[in-house]
């Protein structure tokens, strides 16, 4: 796919749906631990897609680029769709006796509270200041979900380890639309986030923050996700050693590949354009079961 042709890329919404009724707890078979590493994007995805769509709307009065606009629009919609269906493989698992809530209440605390619209406890921060350091901490995110994204479309160890064929679906059709607005943080804020050496320095903050933050949420969720696993009864707990294990086998991504992702992102020259392939993610949504059928219920509607 050509330079131009990513430019003009059109960022749409897929409505689609998966069928969680056949999908066992361990969906990647005899491997809990590279399984609930991997769930612990359905703990934070709900409630952090959620606040994506709320700081971006709060920032829309700012856009004066009509291209950016219309990226931006799309990407809120593809978060949107990403919050709910991950919020479905909550439901999931609590019919599976895994129960979640104690956990992702803080999450929600987090983004609902602490970065909500207003400054928390009291901090006197200009509204504008605060806008613009939500904006830098999405995009940030966002730099890790496009790295996640691209390493899902490319991991096929995941099929040769019989991994649940609807799981694997959700995860790269999310892991595509990353890929596919990777972006539209990076480039919102840079155009709402002021200018020169302030700019730069918000978006090293961003990181800065976000980094431990995310590693910590991921090592704490991991851990919440085994001690309350049913079939585990208890008897494992999460451990650097069986993470290492499931790296050296493919099933998570290594970690290299996401540290590097930071010192790129600190990079003035930096942009969102260089992760990964538009052209694999392009290919995938158009080949993934939900988003086929999604297009197919489209047609049909625009038919009758």
């Amino acid at each position: 796919m050509s330079t131009e042709e990513e430019h003009h890329h059109a960022i749409t919404p897929r409505r689609v749906s998966f069928a969680w009724e056949r999908t066992p707890l361990h969906w990647i078979p005899d491997e809990p631990t590279a399984t609930h590493v991997i769930n612990v994007l359905h703990l934070l995805l709900p409630a952090g897609e959620r606040w994506f769509v709320k700081v971006f709307k709060e920032a829309l009065p700012l856009v004066g680029d009509p291209r950016l606009l219309k990226d931006v629009k799309g990407f809120m919609g593809q978060e949107a769709t990403h919050s709910v269906q991950h919020s479905y493989v909550l439901d999931h698992l609590a019919e599976q006796r895994l129960d979640t809530e104690a956990y992702t209440r803080h999450v929600d605390f987090l983004f609902e509270k602490l970065l909500g619209e207003q400054p928390p406890f009291g901090a006197p921060i200009p509204t504008q200041e605060w806008l613009r350091f939500r904006l830098s901490l999405v995009a940030a995110i966002e730099q890790f979900t496009a790295v996640l994204g691209n390493w899902v479309l490319h991991a096929e160890a995941l099929d040769h380890a019989d991994s649940d064929e609807v799981m694997l679906d959700l995860l790269r059709w999310h892991g595509a639309e990353e890929v596919e607005h990777r972006s539209v943080a990076f480039d919102m804020y840079q155009h709402c986030g002021g200018e020169g050496l302030p700019r730069y320095a918000r978006r090293i903050e961003g990181m800065v923050v976000v980094a431990p933050v995310l590693l910590w949420l991921w090592v704490w969720g991991t851990s919440y996700l085994i001690r309350h696993d049913p079939e585990l009864a208890g008897t494992q707990r999460y451990s650097l050693r069986e993470h290492n294990k499931a790296v050296a086998k493919g099933l998570l991504p290594s970690w290299r590949e996401l540290g590097a992702a930071i010192p790129r992102y600190f990079r003035r020259s930096y942009h969102p354009s260089q992760e990964g392939s538009l052209r694999k993610a392009v290919e995938y949504l158009a080949a993934s079961p939900a988003a086929r059928s999604a297009a197919g219920a489209i047609g049909r509607a625009a038919l009758s």
